[in-house]
């Protein structure tokens, strides 16, 4: 009996000091395969310096479909995970379900809270074991900080995947919507980097990247480039060249030159021909020449004169005929505008889980050797295109026709390469000691990002000219569907900053395991049995063995 009292004693004191010892060490293990419930270096170093507390308001909750409630789990994880980050319990969190509102007033103003927010109601359809389940809901979460609020859509992904793919997409993107939203709200002006826009060299007029530049302000500081001043671009993180129609002097392209190869970064969304307008008599795509072709060859790619038609594309409003006195008009697909869903096999964060993004006009890239230039596809046309070498005729009455699936052969085209590497500059050996540009030239420097996009309208935004007032970015008035341009651009002037921040969360991988539903359903019975038996049976077997050994030890 004293021996037992003392291994009781010590069994007391040993819980003790295991309780005393977890008070001031911390840890988790991350047992999962694709390390699921680890965050990224930047989403921890993100949490771990938070100056104030967040409070995070979760909308995805309540009587949900199974696939829905893997979707909350993993957001409660995600932020589970947050605090243990941050030890100083500066996150705070509660999931809220609209439907458990019984005052209807309250109910209509907190909708119309979360509508303004950003965040849409989505009608969740799911079937399980032969059950359907319908509910509206919010699936999303408001970040709030410092009496400033912002909105965050949990449910992305590509449209075009399965619902299974979708919900999965989303949960590998939880970590990075959230810790997205707490950094656009806690960072300072000190922290943002800089981003540099040129203007001077585009007719488009600036309601027209309206919703671009306001994304980008919410998380940069933002500066406007007037190439024709004298010297440098100096004291920027990246520079962003949108939809250029008007030539670059040498001195400009020198600058870019320069900016580059001293390790800053560039985006440029450039179109290789121009359409000016489209009738349905029709009109030419010009070539365009903006000066930039030595520059992009040097880094390795190839600009060219000429626009792709893609089956796969989106419609356009066209009046086939009259019925009666009234002009019949309807969606005809328009395979100058290519719905770009192909982003290659890279798994680049920019374009992983992205959903499609709308073309006008595109042409195609080609690469050529550049020594020390990683270069990654990004978006790439469907295998069913036809290049057509500009100068061409567009006319909106090619809609009309039925296209022949076998003249269109030219198989998948990229039309946006990221370029990673050590650049060499294109002036090597072509600048004179007497020159003045020779103070400061360097012909290869630190390593550096670009972007090439042969596309200038990807980030033109669209504008509703009854209420003056810009679409959102990817916006299409016909359809009224949203496609990811926004995204695309935000993404990608995130990774050509800082791959190695937030935006590296968009690499995570969570792989699905479905269960063979035939099988399930073949053997629903004896599943069943087993999990409503089999806890019982081993709690009986357990309790046996129990007694067996207790009364071989104490039975003398």
């Amino acid at each position: 009996m004293k021996f037992a009292s003392s291994r009781t004693l010590l069994g007391i004191a040993a819980l003790i000091v295991l309780n005393v010892l977890s008070a001031f060490v911390f840890f988790r293990l991350d047992l999962t395969q694709e390390k699921r419930y680890t965050l990224s270096t930047a989403t921890q170093t993100l949490l771990t310096n938070l100056p104030d507390d967040v409070h995070i308001d979760v909308y995805l909750t309540g009587d949900l479909p199974p696939a829905f409630k893997r979707l909350e789990q993993a957001v409660r994880e995600t932020l589970d995970e947050f605090q243990a980050v941050n030890s100083g319990r500066k996150i705070t969190y509660r999931f809220v379900d609209p439907d458990q509102l019984t005052n209807v007033d309250a109910k209509n103003k907190l909708i119309d809270k979360l509508q303004q927010q950003g965040l849409l109601p989505t009608n969740l359809v799911a079937s399980e074991g032969g059950k359907r389940t319908e509910k509206l809901v919010f699936p999303g979460v408001v970040v709030s900080y410092k009496g400033k609020e912002t909105g965050v859509l949990l449910l992305k992904g590509n449209k075009a995947a399965s619902k299974e793919e979708q919900l999965n997409q989303s949960y590998e993107g939880v970590e990075f919507q959230l810790a997205s939203a707490i950094r656009k709200l806690t960072q300072t002006d000190e922290t943002r980097r800089r981003i540099g826009l040129l203007y001077g060299h585009t007719q488009v007029p600036p309601s027209r990247f309206a919703d671009l530049l306001a994304s980008v302000q919410e998380n940069y500081l933002l500066f406007f480039i007037d190439m024709t001043k004298p010297g440098p671009i100096e004291g920027l993180d990246a520079v962003l060249v949108p939809k250029p129609d008007r030539p670059f002097s040498e001195d400009e392209i020198f600058k870019l030159d320069q900016f580059v190869v001293k390790g800053g970064r560039a985006l440029f969304f450039v179109d290789g021909q121009r359409v000016d307008s489209v009738n349905n008599e029709g009109t030419y795509a010009q070539p365009i020449n903006l000066g930039l072709d030595d520059l992009f060859f040097r880094w390795g790619v190839r600009l060219n004169r000429d626009v792709v038609k893609d089956m796969y594309c989106a419609p356009i409003p066209l009046n086939v005929g009259n019925i009666g006195d009234k002009p019949n008009v309807q969606l005809l697909p328009w395979r100058f505008y290519p719905l770009l869903n192909n982003f290659g096999t890279s798994g680049n964060p920019i374009v992983r889980n992205l959903d499609r993004v709308l073309g006008r006009f595109v042409s195609t890239l080609d690469t050529v050797r550049s020594v020390g230039i990683q270069k990654t596809p990004l978006l790439l046309t469907s295998q069913y295109t036809k290049v057509l070498k500009a100068p061409v005729l567009i006319s909106y009455n090619e809609a009309r026709q039925q296209p022949d699936p076998q003249t269109y052969t030219d198989g998948v085209r990229s039309i946006a390469y990221l370029l990673e590497g050590t650049f060499q500059s294109l002036f090597t050996n072509r600048i004179l000691p007497g020159d003045p540009r020779a103070a400061g030239f360097r012909a290869q420097g630190a390593a550096s990002r670009v972007l090439v996009c042969s596309d200038g309208d990807l980030i033109v935004n669209d504008v509703d000219y009854k209420r003056n007032a810009p679409y959102p970015l990817g916006f299409d008035r016909f359809t009224r569907t949203t496609f990811a341009n926004k995204d695309f651009a935000l993404n990608a002037i995130d990774y050509l900053v800082d791959p190695n921040g937030v935006i590296a969360a968009r690499a995570r991988t969570v792989t699905l395991r479905p269960l063979d539903k035939i099988r399930v359903d073949a053997n629903r019975t004896g599943w069943q049995a087993l999990n409503l038996l089999g806890p019982l049976a081993l709690v009986g077997l357990i309790g046996g063995v129990w007694q067996v050994v207790r009364k071989r030890r104490y039975g003398k």
